[in-house]
């Protein structure tokens, strides 16, 4: 059984964006997936997202999405949560893609706003809406306009907040108004999606994060949300700036690039990218270096 859900942190409050560990020849890496997934939880994670953007998830099969949930599962699923990444341009696939990862046993969704092809508002909360329906899990959904091209609007949320199953939203719009008058007006819980402005959405009323540099930091995160929930706001704070360096770091480039060379400077599992992501240069793995050293983490 995964941790105890609850309607205010139906996922916890720590999460990680997990990347997908691959070997030398690019293949899946099961059992460095494994490995990971118990060390991001033993760091004080809640749960992990797999199968998401940072997962490379443009770049693998369906076969591996199934593969990599259930590996995860029986490495971590006893005691965290295991979201799977289902989210597509494509409505129908989206919809097998939920339906396998219900089967795999995931403990709940990321349905992120379909890229590419623009679609209106109607067309994402029918989207969004066929996806929640494909299977009886808990749905996060992910909105960031940066990615797919069009935001959920306010309206769109607010009627998307009435499906039993969409329970959450991770926010990477940085629209911090429009993320307020959803909190205000629905039960949607909110999961600050973009690292930066973790504090800032705790502060009108996230719950938690779905944090990539939590790869790093999980246990800086877990304090800086605990320390606000207990209403030391200045910790929190303090926290939040001590972190800088590694917020600005990670995604000096695209986002899954250092965190892969900053795991494989750990002795992480973590492996190759897939093309069209690329590795790390030697200039930029220098910077890294020079980034989270600022900001606290030891390689």
């Amino acid at each position: 059984m995964a941790p105890t859900s609850t309607p205010q942190t139906p996922f916890g409050r720590v999460l990680t964006a997990m990347v997908t560990p691959f070997t030398a020849d690019g293949a899946l890496d099961l059992p460095g997936a494994q490995r990971l997934a118990s060390h991001l939880v033993d760091a004080g994670n809640d749960g992990l997202v797999v199968n998401g953007t940072t997962g490379e998830s443009p770049t693998t099969s369906d076969a591996e999405k199934e593969q990599l949930v259930r590996a995860v599962l029986e490495a971590v699923g006893d005691r965290a949560f295991v979201v799977a990444g289902v989210g597509t341009n494509d409505t129908r696939h989206s919809v097998e893609l939920a339906r396998q990862a219900q089967a795999a046993g995931a403990h709940g969704l990321l349905v992120v706003t379909p890229y590419y092809n623009k679609p209106p508002q109607e067309g994402l909360y029918r989207h969004f809406s066929a996806v929640a329906d494909a299977a009886e899990l808990p749905v996060m959904l992910y909105d960031i306009p940066g990615r797919s091209a069009v935001p959920v609007e306010t309206e769109t949320l607010v009627r998307l907040a009435e499906h039993p199953r969409i329970v959450a939203n991770k926010d990477a719009k940085g629209d911090l108004a429009s993320a307020s008058w959803v909190m205000a007006r629905t039960d949607m819980v909110y999961y600050s999606g973009e690292d930066m402005l973790n504090l800032p959405l705790l502060s009108i009323g996230a719950v938690g994060v779905v944090s990539v540099v939590g790869h790093l930091v999980s246990a800086e995160l877990r304090a800086m949300i605990d320390a606000y929930v207990g209403g030391d706001v200045a910790k929190a704070r303090e926290i939040h700036q001590r972190l800088l360096p590694v917020y600005t770091g990670i995604f000096r480039t695209q986002g899954v690039i250092l965190t892969k060379a900053a795991l494989g400077l750990q002795g992480l599992p973590a492996g190759p990218l897939r093309l069209p992501l690329i590795e790390a240069t030697k200039a930029q793995i220098a910077q890294l270096r020079q980034d989270l050293s600022a900001g606290g983490v030891e390689l």
